[in-house]
């Protein structure tokens, strides 16, 4: 099993670090589709940088590496109780080595177990076959898109759409809706595999099972091929956009399957995924343990220029970039509106979750007045030194500190929030109040934004584990884009508010 151990460390570190030939040429139609000079053409031009530098440096394209999913289907007879040890040893090595983010907590202590491994944790589900090779497919789903997921019970009401049916317009209302409802927080353009039918868990499975599939192959089902591409067309007429930012691509993929219910449910489960769709497959020899194929291979490999990239970067925002130097004035603040591209220069401090619960009840470790707090979990390495290096530092989903950033912003003397995908009404009313500004990075650009962090000054709470830990982070160039602002404007209202109105056109029947 030695060998095999070495094969799902190579797939382990190809998914982390690599996107298949068929999500890079979806990406790349999307970025040939968007208006040039948008901020989405500009988060498009990032991201396709950000898949350029990760495939160089063999680094994570997104720092949130989520949690590892396989599925393996094995010929009869072969041991699946090695199979499972020879993988957690594959994940221990692929978290030492930077190419996962440690990201198993104990739900009831809060606890991070250091090295992926858990209850629960990799996930690893097993079928048999009759073949004569072990297949292995993975997929690293991060928090953000995962957090989107969403699940419906026919029949309901749907906010824009009115009633959804147990028929196929009812689940095509469904689906429509999800991807409105899952904005520019599960870091847009992306991917969704639904599954129609089943119990509330059996969905589920179903829909993420879709993810495996190619974004190029047909849908055997002719009713089901009809909605997944008449899905995939009107979804970007929602006007949603990479990040949320608006914009012409919103969805890239979109795969349905469907399986038998019971009478009394019917239930439309939605998994969401982020651009950043990083699944791969084996082939594996039972026997040797070694890699026969990999799988995702057919057509055009996308090896997209980072140099070109760079300059559609520059192009999209030099006229109008704000330097800011942390830390920061109120008066700067108030003379920020939403729409401007800014780069910090100085220090900025991480803050997720076990962060935002602490400071609501404890003093800051440094002086945060009129810094810079980034919501972020970076994947970190320790040198032989003893200095640590960020390995990749992408923005985090910030909703979920609303219940408490606007009162740490005014307790503290924040002045400048980075995260992705927005926050809410609370928030918006502190920053007004308090002079703050929400920045957007770019979700899933885990790579460019670790080239802006020149070095790493100190690390607070790491008794919260690595992700969650307060790090000092000297920092140069980084960009993001005001989306809320303290005059009360909020891009992300506004957008919300737009494709809401253009949900509502999808509102008639078209499957009958």
């Amino acid at each position: 099993m030695e060998k095999f151990q070495e094969s799902m460390y190579e797939l382990v570190v190809e998914t982390s670090t690599k996107l298949p030939k068929d999500v890079r040429r979806a990406i790349k139609a999307a970025k040939e589709q968007e208006n040039a000079g948008t901020r989405a053409a500009m988060s498009l031009a990032t991201i396709t940088n950000n898949i350029k530098m990760a495939d160089d440096q063999v680094s994570p394209i997104c720092q949130d590496t989520g949690l590892p999913t396989f599925k393996i289907k094995t010929p009869v007879g072969v041991n699946q109780l090695e199979i499972k040890e020879a993988i957690k040893k594959a994940i221990i090595q692929a978290t030492k080595e930077g190419k996962l983010r440690p990201n198993a907590v104990d739900s009831l202590t809060g606890a991070n177990s250091g090295d992926n491994l858990g209850a629960g944790v990799p996930v690893v589900k097993f079928d048999q076959w009759e073949k004569d090779y072990i297949d292995v497919k993975l997929i690293l789903k991060g928090g953000g898109c995962e957090n989107k997921n969403i699940q419906y019970s026919l029949p309901c009401e749907l906010e824009g759409l009115g009633r959804a049916g147990r028929d196929l317009d009812g689940i095509r209302k469904c689906i429509m809706h999800s991807v409105y409802q899952a904005q520019g927080q599960g870091c847009s353009a992306g991917f969704i595999g639904v599954g129609i039918g089943g119990d509330r868990s059996s969905g589920y499975d179903l829909a993420k099972e879709q993810l495996f599939r190619s974004v190029d192959d047909v849908n055997p089902n002719e009713d089901l091929r009809k909605l997944e591409e008449y899905v995939l067309e009107n979804a970007n007429k929602l006007g949603i956009g990479t990040m949320g930012f608006g914009g012409e691509a919103t969805l890239l993929g979109c795969k349905i399957g469907v399986m038998h219910r019971i009478p009394a449910s019917f239930y439309v489960s939605v998994a969401y995924n982020c651009w950043a769709y990083r699944r791969m497959g084996v082939s594996v020899d039972p026997e040797t343990g070694a890699i026969v194929e990999w799988a995702y291979q057919e057509g055009e490999f996308i090896d997209f220029a980072q140099e070109g990239a760079e300059q559609e970067v520059a192009a999209a925002s030099e006229q109008e970039v704000i330097t800011l130097q942390a830390p920061i004035t109120e008066e700067q603040i108030r003379a920020l509106k939403v729409g401007d591209v800014v780069q910090i220069n100085g220090m900025m401090y991480t803050g997720r979750d076990a962060i935002h619960k602490y400071l609501s009840d404890h003093d800051a470790p440094v002086d945060l007045n009129g810094q810079v707090i980034y919501h972020c979990g970076p994947v970190m390495l320790k040198d032989e030194d003893g200095v640590w290096h960020v390995k990749a530092a992408g923005p985090t989903t910030s909703i979920r500190e609303e219940p408490y950033q606007g009162d740490i912003m005014k307790k503290f003397g924040i002045r400048a929030v980075i995260g992705k995908g927005g926050m809410g009404p609370k928030t918006l009313a502190a920053l007004a109040e308090h002079g703050g500004v929400y920045l957007n990075a770019i979700g899933g650009a885990a790579q460019y934004y670790a080239d802006c962090i020149k070095g790493v000054e100190g690390v607070d709470l790491m008794q919260f584990g690595i992700p969650e830990a307060m790090w000092h982070l000297r920092v140069e160039g980084f960009k993001a884009v005001v989306t809320m602002d303290s005059h009360g404007n909020s891009l992300h209202a506004d957008v919300d508010k737009s494709s809401l109105e253009k949900l509502a056109q999808f509102k008639e029947p078209v499957f009958k």
